[in-house]
């Protein structure tokens, strides 16, 4: 698994970007494919999940509906609407082995992790 994160920049507040992860070594299929987050000196937090095999989904309670989970068959995507300064972080794509039960929100339960990108939100 390697998975490849694109998508990031900088953007302003209110605007929307949209990130991609692929896995550059085969499908993602049978896995569970999460987004993380990590702002400037702070620890790396969960953003989102889906479960390839049934597309269900789960977001942490504090992004209020901004953001949406998706994916098709050669890459998970991760929609980011309304962004605010506080949005701005490394985002890491990540993913579980195949067949994990459940949307898992800790990272010690992904074992396969992208190098991230930026996403930077100025005023």
């Amino acid at each position: 698994v390697q998975l490849v994160e694109s998508g990031g920049g900088s953007v302003e507040a209110g605007d929307s970007l949209r990130l991609s992860c692929v896995d550059s070594g085969g499908p993602l299929s049978e896995a569970t494919v999460g987004w993380f987050r990590q702002p400037p000196g702070k620890e790396r937090e969960f953003v989102a999940a889906i479960k390839w095999s049934d597309d269900s989904t789960r977001y942490a309670d504090s992004l209020e509906g901004r953001f949406t989970i998706s994916r098709d068959q050669n890459a998970v995507y991760l929609q980011m609407n309304s962004l605010r300064t506080e949005d701005s972080a490394v985002y890491y794509c990540a993913a579980t082995v195949p067949y994990a039960r459940g949307l898992p929100s800790r990272r010690i339960d992904y074992p396969y992790w992208g190098q991230g990108t930026q996403v930077t939100v100025f005023l």
